[in-house]
């Protein structure tokens, strides 16, 4: 084995979304000098990109504030709002909580509005690399975090070297910051070393299944949001809808499922297919068509998920970070806001120390603990969180208390403990009819040569334990058909589709046995999304 090539920097950034991108921006703003990479594991800038997505423009305004003379390419005004509540074949509308009040924010792309942003990073001197994909964690003699190993490419599934065989370059930096997002594969190893986790609750997360369509002419209306609670959920499943109108007759559309579900037969892409089919929806979609499609876990834990967001070498942003707004259901505000917090303190001596006190005590902290009990009064049943939602929005989050959040997998009830809801769906008749056909709008692309990048660590608990107790939930969570349980002549085994993956982590957050470790694949796989 060769040495391998080394980079240095003075600052790494591992993930070019929101978050990264504006640390770097606003690093080089600040001290010009420096020497800056942003590493992406995505083919493109953009391509891992998922989110609504409706963004504030305030932080953006003070990162780049010309902006709105250049836009990103798809960059429409928010115009109207609307709350409803979904039976099985109609809808109630509800006033509009005021923190969904979107007037003055924009519904973008949040992929491209990243590829928009990244040029704009090069144009200060920002290094970035698309398809590299940060596989390790380097350490210095002392332990700290000293930079990042890139993957090496061109491995085969049973270990040996191909023809394309790449070995993967060291980058080293004096700080490391990671803006992964949600789940992120390095930072989840990084919590567990320095157990930044030690004082907070666990992380909760919610899974989001979105689609881009453009429908029959006439049909949208550029600017209107609409979001949706109720049916398909029933009233122990936190879960809802959006939908954006965007220009050009396009409409950006999806369903949230909050991973702290309890029914094991739940399936979170059926729920989003089955409110595709709702009358108020389905007659928006007829004769259009799909153009992307993706999958992707959202950071739902707020205030007291947040862990410990430093470590000797390296920090934590944006959905790594886990900054995400529920109520608003805005997390890109908070990702800008975090990267420029970060930028500024880096900017002072390049060191991480200090960074965790200086978060805590910033706007972006102060807006979570607002709204710190919202999501976590849903697990009392739908109504009793609605009515905890308006009585939080009112005291502004000045209640005494403050509750607690569990690990997703862990409020999973086993088979028979729980009566299964009754899902009370109707015909689908909008595609895709599957989640394999759901796979293909998502472009995703992965070497069917090369390691599989789902590891599990005892797959005979899937074929016996897990197959008993929760009759093997991973077929039914997944939103792109990676798990499959088949029968051979040797009897049942579990079966990895890992071309399949769409990277959103669903699997490695509620498994029931936390025996599946998701770890990025080679640099460049993965979805590569359209304007999602």
């Amino acid at each position: 084995m060769s040495e391998r090539d080394i980079m240095e920097y003075d600052v790494v950034t591992v993930g070019a979304g929101p978050a990264g991108l504006s640390f770097a921006i606003h690093l080089k703003q600040l001290n010009p000098e420096l020497s800056v990479c942003v590493i992406e594991k995505a083919s493109t800038i953009g391509a891992h990109i998922l989110s609504g997505a409706v963004i504030e423009p305030q932080p953006l305004d003070e990162l780049l504030p010309g902006w709105r003379e250049n836009p990103p390419p798809i960059c429409v005004p928010a115009t109207t709002d609307e709350f409803l509540l979904l039976s099985k074949t109609g809808s109630t509308k509800l006033p509009t909580p005021p923190q969904m009040n979107n007037h003055g924010n924009f519904i973008v792309s949040l992929g491209a509005m990243c590829a928009w942003l990244a040029p704009q990073a090069e144009a200060l001197g920002v290094e970035i690399y698309p398809g590299f994909a940060a596989s390790e964690i380097l350490f210095d003699e002392a332990g700290a975090v000293a930079g990042v190993r890139i993957g090496d490419m061109g491995i085969a599934k049973d270990g040996h070297h191909k023809d394309s065989y790449t070995q993967g370059i060291d980058i080293k930096a004096k700080l490391t910051v990671l803006g992964e997002g949600a789940r992120g594969h390095l930072t989840k190893q990084l919590v567990r070393k320095f157990h930044l986790d030690l004082e907070s609750d666990p992380q909760s997360y919610s899974i989001g299944i979105k689609e881009l369509w453009q429908v029959k002419p006439g049909t949208s209306q550029p600017g209107k949001i609409v979001h949706t609670v109720g049916w398909p959920a029933d009233s122990k499943t936190y879960g809802g809808s959006f939908l954006y109108h965007l220009d050009k007759d396009r409409i950006a559309l999806g369903y949230v499922s909050g991973l702290d579900y309890q029914d094991p037969n739940y399936q979170p892409y059926e729920a989003f297919q089955q409110w595709k089919n709702h009358p108020s929806v389905k007659s928006l979609l007829e004769g259009g068509t799909i153009l992307s499609a993706g999958a992707r876990a959202i950071v739902t834990g707020g205030y007291q998920s947040l862990p410990k967001v430093e470590m000797p070498g390296a920090l934590l942003i944006g959905c790594a970070a886990g900054l995400l707004n529920v109520p608003k259901i805005k997390g890109v505000h908070q990702a800008i806001r975090s990267g420029m917090l970060a930028a500024k303190h880096a900017a002072k001596n390049l060191s991480s120390e200090g960074w965790d006190s200086e978060l805590r005590n910033s706007p972006a902290m102060h807006e979570l603990k607002k709204v710190r009990n919202v999501k976590p009064g849903f697990k009392k049943g739908f109504w009793f969180g609605m009515i905890n939602a308006g009585f939080e929005t009112v005291t502004a989050g000045l209640a005494p208390w403050t509750w607690r959040v569990k690990p997703d997998y862990s409020s999973l009830f086993k088979l028979g403990e729980q009566e299964s809801p009754k899902r009370d769906y109707v015909e689908r008749t909008l595609a895709p009819r599957d989640r394999l056909a759901g796979v293909y709008f998502a472009a995703t692309e992965h070497d069917e040569d090369q390691p599989v990048h789902l590891h599990v660590s005892d797959t005979d608990i899937c074929i016996t334990t897990c197959a008993t107790e929760y009759g093997n939930p991973c077929t039914r969570f997944c939103p792109a058909g990676v798990y499959e349980i088949v029968k051979d002549e040797t009897g049942p085994r579990l079966q990895i589709n890992a071309a399949n993956c769409v990277h959103c982590k669903t699997c490695d957050i509620k498994d029931p046995y936390q025996i599946i470790n998701w770890v990025t694949p080679e640099g460049g796989a993965g979805p590569n999304y359209l304007n999602l």
